[in-house]
């Protein structure tokens, strides 16, 4: 339950939700961005092959492929590259999170052992067992120093 009432957490959670949500648009938005490209390529090999009777149409279809081969190339490599800096990215945040999640709980379970050792020791120690830890552990405390 402290992790629902943590700031953070909803933060993480709002990105994860929001990286969600963005991811299928934005991933339409590139194909059909690659596909506009590529239909605009085809179009234009079309006209190449079109020309073919010229002397110079062999040399204009294959600066084409090899443009239209560059830029698809250079695309998915541009987006690859982008979604595994997005993925880099969450996953450091993510283990930020668990880092500290961790930590959290780490400290409330000290708390709770702190406390019930508190009322341990409150119930079942009567005045002169007390003094008699204290004889004991400032006896003990010159060996331990050393």
């Amino acid at each position: 339950m402290h992790l629902l009432g943590d700031p953070e957490f909803w933060v993480l959670l709002a990105v994860a939700i929001f990286l969600v949500v963005v991811w299928k648009p934005m991933r339409r938005a590139v194909v059909g961005a690659l596909d506009s490209r590529a239909e605009r390529i085809r179009q234009e090999l079309d006209a190449a092959h079109n020309l073919r009777e010229s002397s110079d149409a062999q040399a204009i279809i294959a600066r084409a492929k090899e443009e239209a081969e560059r830029i698809a190339a250079q695309s998915l490599h541009d987006l690859d590259e982008a979604l595994r800096r997005r993925q880099q990215l969450a996953e450091q945040r993510i283990a930020q999170e668990e880092a500290k999640a961790v930590a959290e709980i780490r400290a409330v379970a000290v708390d709770a052992a702190i406390s019930a050792a508190r009322r341990v020791i409150a119930t079942s120690l009567d005045e002169r067992g007390g003094a008699a830890l204290i004889d004991d552990a400032i006896a003990a405390l010159p060996r331990q120093l050393h």
